[in-house]
């Protein structure tokens, strides 16, 4: 069961039992980001029924695209496979930007820097968020927009520090 005190809501522990259960063992960083973007409009610290079925949904998204570019079937995406993974969603990534992405999940050990599901998703959730951020700004759907320092600051420290 996963709303364990049965308070109709699930806070970011029982979320990361969720959803470490069906798919793999999610870090907690993921699952703050997670929370983050599915809140409750009601309780920012605790997601409800309507909020999990669509994160869950979101997470089945993800897994299909992950295993379609997961092209070794080796659980891992490189680098290559993460672009062709963002550029199907639709996310034309420059390189320099995807390299200061993937270097995020450095382990320093000198080998080839590969996601897992967990990366994954934290990284592609954490674009499509701030993506979708910045076509709120970008009426015009001209691909630019103005942001003043606070409007800026607003708009992305939430994905810095909600899950950090």
């Amino acid at each position: 069961m996963v709303d364990r005190d049965r308070s109709g809501f699930i806070d970011e522990n029982e979320l990361q039992q969720a959803i470490s259960s069906g798919y793999q063992r999610f870090n907690i960083r993921t699952v703050r980001l997670l929370m983050f973007l599915f809140k409750n409009p009601n309780d920012s610290l605790r997601c409800g029924p309507k909020e999990f079925a669509a994160l869950w949904s979101c997470l089945g998204q993800w897994r299909g695209i992950f295993e379609r570019y997961d092209k070794d079937r080796s659980g891992k995406i490189d680098l290559f496979e993460l672009r062709d993974a963002l550029y199907s969603l639709g996310f034309a990534i420059p390189s320099s930007v995807l390299q200061v992405l993937i270097s995020k999940y450095d382990d320093g050990s000198g080998r080839r820097v590969e996601l897992n599901f967990d990366s994954f998703v934290e990284c592609g959730m954490m674009l499509k968020g701030l993506t979708e951020k910045f076509k709120e700004k970008d009426r015009r759907h001209t691909g630019t927009t103005a942001f003043n320092y606070d409007e800026f600051m607003s708009t992305i420290i939430p994905f810095l520090v909600s899950y950090d």
